[in-house]
Order: structure tokens, then C-alpha cells, then sequence
């Protein structure tokens, strides 16, 4: 037996085990279902190349600008904590090397274009018998970094075309994954220059100059809120992000909610109305944008406040168990304004929460 043969015996198989558990537990998402298979999420979709999956190849970048042909999407931007979805139209794409930007208001991302790596068309057929198309990317190690779905309204025959014109030659059905090093440790805090990377905290122009003041100092991101700490940084309830949502929508304060991985940051900007929870997830389930966010992975809440040239800029950030930040809140800005008092005043009120 060669072995691409048992390659595709392999492929075969966890097609199947993949079919007994969507039957046995209907809904189950295909991260979940790798995880309870022992495989990446990106090893579960390339098994169904060549029968109802694409495999994509090319520059990826180049496959961003192509999706504003397409029309009306739904995008989704994940990470093992907090899924995030919104509706819209591509549009003002802008990539740069490495890195790239989509900034129409509804779909706003941040793309780190070398974690962009493996790429999938997949059709779903789903209970209904309905067809759901999606793109889906993943990093080296096969985890998803961001998915785009087809809608009602989506130009399909732009969409086939797109597909088309990035179908990989190699359509065979494995999946090797890529490794990423350990992430790195903190240093000890007694390595760390705290008065100088206060006073350049104090001294900060701009939101985007921090990821900057951390690479500076060496220090990690909750380290140095500790180390800096108030009035910067306080830690708050975990209970906070709830709070938020929900005051937030009684009173239709527009907010930024920014949740990320390794090849994406997508973003929603504008006010909240629909706020459930259902077990541990908390979900806002509005047109156009849905979150769901599980809280009892939320090992740390944070209020942070970072000078810039508009003045203060506060944010509500939030830690897994793991010191990964997985979700971020700001007030709704604009560059060269203030953030809102509304803003400020419920922040104030998060640092009060028992």
C-alpha cells in the first residue's frame, strides 16, 4: 500500500468518525468536534477535500480583495473563548506585507497575513437540505483564523469564480500541521524597568503605540497592568463583561468589541440591544452582529486606560486561564475625538461591581 493510500484510508476514517458524531450530537461545531477527535479543526475540513471541500492555494491577500465582489456576507473571527459575527460587504481592503486591513463599518478586521496559511472552500448541506458555502483559513497549526459564509443575498456566481480562480492543483485530503513555539514567559518582575515603562505608559499618544511600550519594555501584557496599576489598570469582576453588555444596551451606548487570534481581529463598532445567556455563554444576538462569549473561561477582567493626544481611552480586557487576551470593550471613538463621558461613567461603574 503506498502511501497515498494511507493517507486517503486515514482521510476516509475521519470522515466517518466525524459523520457518527455530527449524528450523534446534532449541532456540533466542527472545533468541537476536532477536539473530541484528537485533531485539528483544519486536519476535519481537508478531510472532505474532494467531496464537498476546495482546497485553496495562492496569495491569500490576494483572495481578500477579491471577496468585495461577492456581495453581502457573514464573517467570523474566533478564538477558544469568544466567537464573533457580523454581517456585511467587503470593502476599502488594504494589505500590506504581513499585515492588512478591511474597514467598511460592518465588516472591520485586522489580518496578520502570515498565519494565513491553509485555505478551504467547504458546502455544507445542512438539515434542511439547504447548501451553506463558506471560505475557511486556517494557521499552520490548523487552527481557524477567520471564515467567511455565503448569505442569501452573496453573488454565488462571483463567489464560484472566486473559488475557481484560487483552487489549489493539489486537491488531496490530509493535513500537516505547522507547530508555533511555546508562547513566551514572563520575564520576573524584578527584570522589569517599572518606572520606565510608567512614565512612557503616561507618555503615550496614541491606543496603537502600546503593543509597542510592551516589545520596548519585554514585558507581557497583564504584567505590566499589575505592575503599572492604578489608575492605568485595576482588575474588576469577572462578572464586569456581563454588566457591560447589558448596560449598554439598556442604555444604546455604542461600544467597539474586538475579539482575535493569530491571523485575525474583527470588530464590531456601534450599540448592542439583544443580551442573553444561555449556560456559560453570553451572547448578544442582534441583526448583523452576534457574540457569544463563555464566562466561565474569563480568568481576569481588566479596566485599562491608555493617554492619547485625544485624551483617555478606556477599555474593558479579558483573560483566559492561559494569561490569553481574548476579548476587548472600548467606548465608540473616532480618531481626533474624546471617547464619550456615557463611556467613561459605565466604566466607573465596572470598577465598583462586588
Amino acid at each position: 500500500m503506498t502511501l497515498a493510500n494511507v493517507a486517503a484510508d486515514a482521510a476516509a476514517d475521519l470522515r466517518a468518525r466525524w459523520a457518527r458524531a455530527r449524528h450523534d450530537q446534532p449541532g456540533l461545531r466542527a472545533r468541537d468536534a476536532a477536539r473530541q477527535l484528537g485533531v485539528s479543526e483544519a486536519a476535519l475540513v481537508a478531510s472532505r477535500v474532494g467531496v464537498d471541500t476546495v482546497r485553496l492555494d495562492g496569495d491569500f491577500a490576494d483572495l481578500v480583495r477579491g471577496l468585495p465582489v461577492v456581495g453581502e456576507v457573514m464573517v467570523l473571527t474566533r478564538n477558544e473563548s469568544c466567537v464573533h459575527e457580523k454581517v456585511g460587504s467587503f470593502d476599502h481592503v488594504e494589505i500590506f506585507p504581513g499585515a492588512g486591513m478591511v474597514l467598511n463599518h460592518d465588516i472591520d478586521l485586522r489580518l496578520f497575513m502570515q498565519h494565513w496559511r491553509h485555505a478551504f472552500a467547504v458546502n455544507d448541506t445542512l438539515a434542511d437540505g439547504a447548501m451553506r458555502r463558506s471560505l475557511q483559513i486556517f494557521d499552520g497549526e490548523g487552527e481557524a483564523v477567520h471564515k467567511v459564509f455565503a448569505r442569501e443575498t452573496t453573488d454565488l456566481a462571483a463567489w464560484d469564480a472566486l473559488v475557481a480562480a484560487f483552487t489549489a492543483a493539489d486537491q488531496t485530503d490530509g493535513f500537516t500541521p505547522t507547530p508555533y513555539p511555546d508562547a513566551p514567559v514572563d520575564r520576573p518582575d524584578a527584570d522589569i524597568d517599572v518606572a520606565g515603562l510608567r512614565a512612557n505608559w503616561e507618555a503615550l499618544q496614541d491606543t496603537h503605540d502600546f503593543f509597542g511600550l510592551l516589545k520596548d519594555f519585554n514585558v507581557g501584557r497583564q504584567q505590566a497592568f499589575r505592575l503599572v496599576g492604578a489608575p492605568f489598570a485595576r482588575t474588576v469582576s469577572n462578572t464586569a463583561m456581563r454588566a457591560l453588555l447589558e448596560r449598554a444596551a439598556e442604555r444604546a451606548l455604542p461600544i467597539m468589541v474586538f475579539v482575535g487570534n493569530r491571523g485575525c481581529i474583527q470588530i464590531h463598532t456601534g450599540p448592542v440591544q439583544t443580551i442573553k445567556v444561555m449556560g456559560p455563554w453570553l451572547n448578544v444576538l442582534d441583526k448583523g452582529f452576534n457574540l457569544h462569549l463563555r464566562e466561565d473561561a474569563i480568568a481576569t477582567s481588566w479596566i485599562v486606560r491608555k493617554p492619547t493626544r485625544d485624551g483617555i481611552v478606556t477599555s474593558l480586557e479579558l483573560f483566559d486561564a492561559g494569561g490569553r487576551n481574548f476579548a476587548m470593550v472600548f467606548g465608540e471613538r473616532k480618531p481626533k475625538q474624546a471617547e464619550l463621558e456615557t463611556w467613561r461613567a459605565l466604566c466607573a461603574e465596572l470598577e465598583s461591581l462586588a
